[in-house]
């Protein structure tokens, strides 16, 4: 016989309901604050910034790490949108590819200190596995590549849009250096002429 459930209470929920609304409003503040004064700001100016107090933000993300996991996750989310609306959009397997470099630049470029805040640090490596995991391994696997190439693959991209990206952003006020546009399409066409060549077996 079925047991009956307890019954919710009402204002647990409510609680439940303004603690992750405050949490998700922290993290909001947060990435501001980064993008305004830099990925080395301190969880006081994050505090002073969110117009709160530093023990209110520990009791939310505990510690820095926390708070920087936190961001990542977000930018991880919005750019899951981007680039599932680019999926959609991308006619050929080579136009999916220079979309999702398209979008891991355009996140770079938009909030160097942000993109900074959430790789530099311990944190870093779940953003990056985040990255690898909602980017280039479903693209691995469109070109009908098996789990493990995908994986193989997908980690290596990843690495070098990430490489690529990152020596962009230090050298890019530099005489010659390429456009975000111009880095899209060199790093595009490095990808598709190597190993994905070979796991794309003969698609336009």
């Amino acid at each position: 016989m079925p047991q009956p459930q307890p019954a919710t209470d009402g204002r647990s929920t409510r609680w439940d309901d303004h603690r992750a609304a405050r949490r998700i409003a922290l993290v909001r503040a947060a990435r501001k604050a980064v993008h305004q004064m830099g990925p080395e700001v301190s969880m006081d100016e994050i505090a002073t910034f969110a117009k709160t107090s530093k023990s209110i933000v520990y009791r939310y993300f505990v510690d820095k790490p926390g708070l920087q996991l936190a961001v990542g996750e977000a930018v991880v989310e919005q750019m899951s949108v981007a680039l599932s609306e680019a999926a959609q959009l991308a006619t050929t397997p080579r136009a999916a590819l220079e979309s999702m470099v398209a979008v891991y630049l355009e996140m770079i470029a938009h909030s160097p200190n942000v993109y900074y805040f959430v790789t530099r640090t311990a944190p870093g490596l779940p953003f990056l596995e985040s990255m690898n995991e909602i980017v280039a391994v479903p693209f691995a696997q469109e070109m009908n590549a098996d789990a493990v190439d995908a994986a193989a693959w997908g980690a290596g991209a990843v690495g070098f849009i990430r490489g690529s990206g990152e020596w962009w952003l230090l050298n890019r006020t530099e005489p010659g250096a390429p456009t975000r546009e111009e880095l899209t399409d060199r790093v595009t066409a490095w990808l598709w002429g190597g190993p994905v060549g070979v796991l794309a077996r003969g698609k336009p």
